[in-house]
C-alpha cells in the first residue's frame, strides 16, 4: 500500500471536520504563521488536534510508509493498554480508513491513523541540556527516570525502542513514554521485532529474534547511568555526549573494558553509581536484567535546596556608619545578619543569627586565642581571621557553606580545623602559612598529606606538604588560586601534562622554586601565578585558547630566562612586549 506525502495530509487535516470519519470534531493547533502544529519521523507525521467538543488535545499520527501488519499490532498494543493505568504512558487508539486524503500517491483515498493522548512536554535529551547548571533538576530527573524503569522493567511489555527522543518531561518532571511502533505485548510473543532501535541505546548483539518483555532492559540501564553520571558532573556530557545521544556509543557496548567514560567515573564515591555501572556491566553481558531485582534501579531521591540568601562579605563605608557595636565594640549590620567587624579580645562568641563572617573582620587582632562561631553562620569571608597569631580555638560549625581566600592566613598557632560537611565552596587557598592540620567532613573536598584537593582530585586547592620536590598528582587539571602560595620548601616542581588551568598566585612567592617547566597542555595561567623572588627559567606553553594562550598580567620579577616553544615566541612579544628582551632561547619541544 502507498501512502500519500506529508504535505497532502496537511491539506487534509486543515479541513479534519471534513476529512475525518469518527474524529471529525478534531481540530488541528495552528502556529503562529497559521500552520497546523507537527512533526515528522521516518515512517508517520503527528498533528496536535484539538477536540472543539471537549478542549482536550491529541496527537494524532499519519503513517507515510507500509508496515506489514500494523493494524493487528496496534489492536494487540491497544488490548494491553487499555487496562494500564500509568502517567508513563499515553492512551492510545487505533482507527483503519480514518481520514480521508486526495492523493496522487495511492489509489486508496481513506487512510489509518494513531490518536493518543497529547503529551505536552520537551524530550528528555533536550531537558537535560537546558537545565545542564541546574544540580537538582538532573537529580530529580536521574530519580524519576529510575522510577520509570522500575515500573517498565516489572511490567509483562516492552516499548522496544527506549531512547530520549521517546521520553517526555513535563512541566512537573514526571515523564511519559511516547512512540509505541516497537512496543512488545504478551500476545506478540514469538513474532520477531518489528525494529530494532537507536545503536546508541540498544544492546549490540540485538536482533530481531530478542523480542520479549527483556528488551527495554539495556537501554534502561544506559539511560538511568547516564543521567546520574551527568548529574554528578555535567561536564560529562561535554566530553563525551553528543547531539543525537547521551554518554555511552554503540562502539563503547561492543567493548566495555575499554569504555573510557567507565574507567574515569568507576569506582566512585557515589554509592548509586558504583550499582548502576554493576547492572550496567551485567545487562551488557546477559541483554537483559532477568537475573536480578529491578528495585535495584533505584537510587536515592535528592533534598531540594533551600533558598540561600545571598549575603555579602565586601564591608563598605556605608556599612560601617550604620552599624550596630554589641556591648565589646564588634559592629553588626543593622539586621544583625553580618559581622562587620570583629574585637581585638581574647576570647569572642560570635552573637547568634549572624550568617555571614565578613572580609578582614579579625584580621591583625594579636590578642585573640579563641573564637566561637555561632550554628547560624553560613559563610567565612577573605581573610577574615589573617594574621590572628594567637587563635588556636575556633570550631567552624555544620551551618558553614563557604569559605573565603586567606582566612586563616597565617594562623600559627592553630593547631587543627574540620571542614565540615557543609562546605560546599572553598575560594581559594584558606590556609596560606597555616600549620595546622586540617580533616574534612565535606563530600566536595578530601584531605591527602595533609594538602587540601576537590573531592573526585581534579583541583589542587591548599597544597601544605613541606617538601623540596613535588609531584603533582597525574588527575590534577587546576592548579588551584595561591594553591602553593608562600611554600618556601618547595625547590622542584613537576606539573602533570593533566593540568590544564594554572589560577591566579598559584606559585605566589614561592621564592625557592629557581626552574619552572609548563607543559603545553596548560590553556590559561593567571595573574601573579609565577611571582616568585629569585626565578631564573621559566618555560612557557605553546598553546590555544580563543586563538591566544592567555598569560595573565603575571608580575615576575625582571632578568630571568623565558624559553618559548618553536614559533611562539613572535605571538609572545605581542601578547607581553615588557618581556621580549628575556627571551634568550629558542628551542624546539
Amino acid at each position: 500500500m502507498n501512502y500519500p506525502l506529508i504535505s497532502e495530509y496537511v491539506d487534509a487535516i486543515r479541513s479534519a471536520e471534513d476529512n475525518f470519519d469518527k474524529l471529525s470534531d478534531l481540530r488541528p493547533v495552528l502556529d503562529g504563521n497559521g500552520n497546523p502544529v507537527m512533526s515528522s519521523g521516518n515512517f508517520a507525521v503527528v498533528f496536535k488536534m484539538k477536540d472543539v467538543m471537549t478542549g482536550r488535545m491529541y496527537a494524532v499520527k499519519c503513517f507515510t510508509r507500509e508496515q506489514e501488519g500494523r493494524e493487528e499490532v496496534y489492536r494487540q498494543i491497544v488490548d494491553e493498554l487499555e487496562l494500564v493505568q500509568s502517567t508513563y504512558l499515553a492512551k492510545v487508539r487505533y482507527y483503519d480508513h480514518e481520514l480521508f486524503v486526495d492523493t496522487n500517491s495511492s489509489d486508496d483515498s481513506e487512510f489509518p491513523v494513531l490518536l493518543m493522548d497529547w503529551v505536552e512536554g520537551e524530550t528528555l535529551d533536550r531537558y537535560v541540556r537546558r537545565n545542564i547548571n541546574d544540580t537538582y533538576a538532573l537529580e530529580m530527573l536521574a530519580y524519576n527516570f529510575s522510577r520509570l524503569a522500575m515500573w517498565l522493567l516489572s511490567q509483562p511489555f516492552a516499548h522496544g525502542d527506549l531512547k530520549p527522543d521517546n521520553i517526555l518531561v513535563q512541566a512537573d518532571g514526571s515523564l511519559t513514554l511516547v512512540d509505541y511502533d516497537g512496543m512488545y505485548v504478551p500476545a506478540m510473543q514469538g513474532q520477531k521485532s518489528r525494529e530494532l532501535g537507536s545503536p546508541d541505546f540498544r544492546h549490540p548483539l540485538r536482533t530481531d529474534d530478542d523480542f520479549n518483555e527483556h528488551i527495554d532492559d539495556f537501554p534502561a540501564i544506559s539511560i538511568l547511568l547516564s543521567l546520574r553520571l551527568i548529574a554528578a558532573d555535567p561536564s560529562l556530557l561535554d566530553s563525551y555526549g553528543a547531539s543525537d545521544r547521551l554518554l555511552f556509543a554503540e562502539s563503547d557496548y561492543r567493548d566495555l573494558s575499554s569504555c573510557t567514560l567507565l574507567k574515569n567515573v568507576f569506582p566512585s564515591h557515589d554509592v548509586d553509581i558504583n550499582t548502576l555501572v554493576s547492572l550496567f556491566t551485567i545487562a551488557d553481558m546477559h541483554k537483559s536484567l532477568s537475573h536480578v531485582s529491578f528495585r535495584l534501579l533505584a537510587v536515592r531521591k535528592p533534598q531540594k535546596p533551600e533558598k540561600i540568601e545571598i549575603l555579602s562579605t565586601e564591608v563598605t563605608e556605608d556599612d560601617l556608619a550604620n552599624a550596630v557595636e554589641d556591648e565589646f565594640g564588634a559592629k553588626y549590620s543593622k539586621d544583625g545578619k553580618r559581622l562587620l567587624k570583629g574585637v581585638n579580645i581574647k576570647e569572642y562568641n560570635i552573637k547568634e543569627g549572624t550568617k555571614v563572617i565578613c572580609n578582614f573582620a579579625f584580621m591583625g587582632y594579636k590578642n585573640i586565642c579563641k573564637i566561637k562561631i555561632s550554628n547560624s553562620v553560613t559563610k567565612i569571608g577573605a581573610c577574615c581571621f589573617m594574621n590572628c597569631y594567637l587563635l588556636k580555638d575556633v570550631k567552624l560549625p555544620n551551618t558553614i557553606r563557604e569559605i573565603g581566600m586567606g582566612s586563616f592566613f597565617k594562623c600559627l598557632s592553630l593547631a587543627h580545623l574540620d571542614i565540615p560537611k557543609s562546605v560546599s565552596k572553598i575560594n581559594g587557598n584558606p590556609f596560606i602559612l597555616c600549620k595546622c592540620t586540617i580533616a574534612s567532613s565535606s563530600p566536595c573536598f578530601v584531605v591527602k598529606d595533609n594538602n587540601l584537593y576537590s573531592a573526585d582530585m581534579k583541583k589542587v586547592i591548599s597544597y601544605r606538604t613541606n617538601k623540596s620536590k613535588i609531584i603533582i598528582p597525574n588527575s590534577i587539571i587546576i592548579i588551584g588560586k595561591s594553591a602553593f602560595a608562600w611554600n618556601q620548601s618547595i625547590k622542584t616542581i613537576q606539573i602533570p601534562t593533566s593540568v590544564k588551568i594554572i589560577e591566579d598566585g598559584a606559585f605566589l612567592r614561592c621564592d625557592s622554586l629557581q626552574d619552572i617547566y609548563i607543559p603545553d597542555t596548560v590553556l590559561c595561567i593567571g595573574d601573579s601565578a609565577f611571582s616568585i623572588d629569585g626565578l631564573k627559567s621559566i618555560r612557557l606553553p605553546y598553546a590555544e585558547f580563543n586563538g591566544d594562550i592567555i598569560l595573565g598580567k603575571n608580575k615576575w620579577c625582571d632578568g630571568f630566562k623565558i624559553i618559548m616553544p618553536h614559533g611562539s615566541i613572535q605571538r609572545f612579544k605581542e601578547l607581553l612586549p615588557k618581556y621580549k628582551n628575556q627571551i634568550v632561547e629558542e628551542t624546539i619541544f
